[in-house]
Formats: C-alpha cells, structure tokens, sequence
C-alpha cells in the first residue's frame, strides 16, 4: 500500500507540476522549450523575410532610410541605407535553425539550413579578394568590410553541421574560413587575431576566444593536431592579455598601443569558458576547468540580477543587454554543464526565459530585450530574436 502511495504521489506532481523539481526541469528545459523555439522561428521568418529572396531584413518595423549600425567598422558602410540585414544578424539565423537542429535531429532543419539559410549566407560570400571570405553586405552591393569574428562565428556553424551530419561540404566551408581567420594574426602584441580586415588597429576578445573555440572544434572534427595547438595558444594569449584577474570575467580588446578596451560583454567571457571546458575535454589538463568553473560563478554574478516578481520568489535573472551575447555565453555554460554537472547556472537561464515569454513577447511573437518586461523596444533586431531560437533550442537539447 506504502508503494502505491508513493507512485500516487509522484503522478500527482507531475500532473500538477508543483514544487517537485524535475518533472519541472523536464518541462521547462525540453518539450516547453523546444516549442517555444520553433514557434519563434516561425515569427522571424514571418517578420522579417524579403519576398523574393532568402535574405531578411535587419530590424522589425523595417527603418531601412534611416538605420544606422552601430557595429561597423567604416563611418560610410554604417550610414548607408541597406535594403537587407547585415551580416552579422543573418548569421545568426545559421545558429538558431543548427540548434533546432541538434535540439530535434530532425532533418528539416538540415533542408531549411540548405534551401534557405545558407542559400542566403552565399550572397555575402566575397571571392573577389584572397583569402575568400564573408563580407560585411551583400556581394552585389559595394564592396564591404570583413570582419573576423563574423567569420568565426560562422566556421562554428559550419563546424557544428559537420559534427551532427559528417557531411564535408560543411567541413570545406569552415576551412576555407579558418583560412580567411589565419591572415588576420600576426606578431603584434605577441599574437592574436585582429577585429577587422580593413581596420587592424586592435585585438579582441570576440575575435580571439570564438577563434580557440573555432580551432577546437576543427581538431575534433578532424584530429588535426595543428589546430589543437592554435585553439591553446588563442586561448592562452587572451587570458594573458585581456582577462580581469579581479572577477575572471574579460575585457573586450587590446589596442596595437596596448590600451585595453575595458567594457564586458556576456559573449566574450562565455566563449572563453567554452574554449577552457573544450581544452580540458582535449588536454585533461585541470586548470582549464577551473577557469571555466570560475568564469562561469563571474559571468552568472555580472550579467544576471536578483529578481522579484509580484508574487513570485527572487530568481537570478539575465539582464538587458544584447540577448545574442547572452546565447552565446550560454553555449559556454552548456559546454561546463556536460562536465560538471552542476545545473545551478542553466536554472537561471531557464526561469529567465520562461519569464521572458510571459512578459517580454509582443502580439507578433517578437522579444523585447528586457526580460522584465518592464520596458519594451520600438525596434525589434534580427539578431535579438535569431538568439532567442538559439536559447530555447539550446536549453531543449540538456538531458
């Protein structure tokens, strides 16, 4: 009688879903999520495609005349009225529809990656210059920056297709980029990859960390032992140059005249705790894991907040910022998890975004920033609502 009484009870709370912890985390951090994911895709492409092309456009309403981006190196690229995303927010779509894709392995995600995103993606592919690479806008426009850490980001995606279909055309095309990335470091300052082809007068964490991460990735695909070695030695040369002793968390680039660029973003220090969990997967060596471990307690006291909603106990909450630094921070915590096991962290993330789509959404489906709700954008970017797709894929696919 005692037993059925037990398994009463336990039926009940997964029922209920009451305080009982984890048929809440199943739910919260799997089917829930994964929901949530797809119905976001759903909205991006319903808000921001172009009839008549694969390409999207870089905000939500459009303000095409009068948009400026702020994260370009050229004055004049910057002001100039474009009728589609730039890069940087298109490739974001490359994570999110890969992360449904691993969340679900369901191979439409792999058509939707062939027949539209990365039939789009093409169109920012530059052959005209050595080494190939994406640029900045499309290939039809005037010619445009390239920036390195635009193309990292990609040879990640590209790497991570391979890993889940061991199809090679996915490997060439991260190649080829790792290429492009290696004409971007030299001696200067002791190593490291610049930000900007056209524009190298710094080295930055953005460029640097992913860059380890890129190389890892490539040496497990491969077992190539060249790009083990460069994956340690971007790592080591970024820690020596651009980490914060006093929090373990890092700043975001060093001039050639070895001026540090002091601001913190979630981005940076989360692919650095990527790049030490991987390196200590590869090499046992222990001390990667306490960064990782000690990047993480700084990254979940910076770039969250103690919460209270009405009614509702305090939680650490993600703070407003750029909510694609925040996806790819949680990629760092997903790789230390796999480790550790410590699910304090991914908590954090889960209540963040279980909030978020309670209070952060608008009618169209679209996220604010801020995952309080408590203040809304005029403008909704690409990018922001492509790393919300990462994020609840992401968070479906732990077991």
């Amino acid at each position: 009688m005692g037993s059925k009484q037990v398994l009463l009870n336990f039926l009940i709370c997964v029922i209920t879903i009451t305080s009982c912890d984890t048929p809440k985390q199943v739910i919260v951090g799997n089917e829930l999520a994964l929901t949530r994911a797809k119905q976001t895709l759903d909205s991006l492409y319903s808000n921001y495609s172009v009839p008549g092309t694969h390409l999207l456009r870089e905000n939500y309403p459009p303000n095409i005349t009068e948009y400026t981006a702020t994260y370009l190196a050229s004055e004049m690229q910057k002001n100039m009225p474009n009728q589609y995303s730039y890069l940087w927010p298109y490739s974001g779509t490359f994570s999110a529809v890969n992360a449904l894709f691993l969340a679900t392995q369901d191979t439409t995600y792999q058509s939707l990656l062939n027949n539209k995103v990365l039939v789009g993606l093409e169109e920012y592919f530059d052959t005209q210059r050595a080494p190939e690479a994406y640029a900045s806008y499309i290939n039809t426009a005037s010619q445009s920056d390239r920036f390195y850490d635009d193309n990292i980001w990609l040879g990640i995606d590209f790497i991570d297709t391979y890993l889940m279909t061991k199809e090679d055309k996915y490997l060439r095309k991260a190649e080829i980029i790792w290429k492009f990335i290696e004409s971007g470091i030299d001696d200067k300052l002791g190593g490291g990859i610049y930000w900007c082809e056209q524009k190298k007068e710094s080295k930055n964490t953005c460029s640097n960390a992913p860059g380890s991460v890129f190389a890892l990735k490539l040496f497990q695909a491969t077992q190539i032992n060249s790009y083990l070695n460069k994956g340690e030695q971007l790592y080591n040369w970024t820690k020596a140059q651009l980490q914060d002793s006093t929090d373990y968390l890092y700043f975001d680039n060093i001039s050639l005249n070895g001026k540090i660029g002091k601001a913190k973003f979630a981005y940076n220090s989360g692919q650095m705790m990527q790049s030490a969990t991987l390196l200590y997967q590869l090499t046992g060596k222990k001390e990667y894991l306490t960064d990782a471990q000690n990047i993480a307690k700084g990254c979940h006291n910076y770039f969250f907040m103690n919460y209270t909603p009405k009614h509702t106990d305090t939680f650490k909450m993600i703070k407003k910022g750029d909510a694609w630094f925040t996806a790819v921070m949680l990629r760092g915590f997903i790789e230390l998890y796999q480790i550790d096991h410590d699910k304090t962290y991914l908590n954090s993330f889960n209540k963040s975004l279980e909030y978020a789509w309670e209070h952060a959404r608008d009618e169209k489906g679209l996220f604010n920033t801020d995952f309080t709700g408590n203040s809304q954008d005029n403008r909704k970017w690409l990018l922001t609502q492509a790393a919300i797709v990462e994020m609840y894929a992401r968070l479906a696919a732990i077991e």
